[in-house]
């Protein structure tokens, strides 16, 4: 497939990127869709507590009232330093009964 001079991104005869990449490109990307859906793949939060995502961070998910959902962080931020660790809350919502649900994720050992 040839590209259009002066344009070295663009290919000729309207022809979208991904169908110039599927055509023999050099480029490693799809369509948008097709990163979005490999960047979702290996985001998503899922198995046994603690177990380690494609990303290489351990994550734990808890549902606890406001006052033991905030001592839980600390515990957990005291436990495992942001500095070593690189810990942080991922997500966090409220739940209609004033619990809170948040997702604390943090790498499997310090340097």
């Amino acid at each position: 497939m040839r590209l259009s001079a002066g344009t070295p991104h663009r290919p000729a005869r309207s022809l979208h990127y991904w169908q110039v990449l599927r055509r023999g490109g050099q480029v490693m990307a799809d369509r948008p869709r097709d990163l979005a859906e490999r960047m979702a793949r290996r985001r998503r939060i899922g198995g046994k507590p603690g177990e380690r995502t494609g990303d290489g961070y351990l994550r734990e998910t808890f549902t606890l009232p406001r006052a033991a959902a905030r001592a839980r962080a600390q515990a957990f931020f005291a436990r495992y330093p942001k500095a070593g660790y690189m810990s942080a809350v991922e997500t966090w919502r409220e739940l209609p009964g004033g619990d809170i649900e948040f997702t604390m994720r943090r790498l499997p050992s310090a340097d």
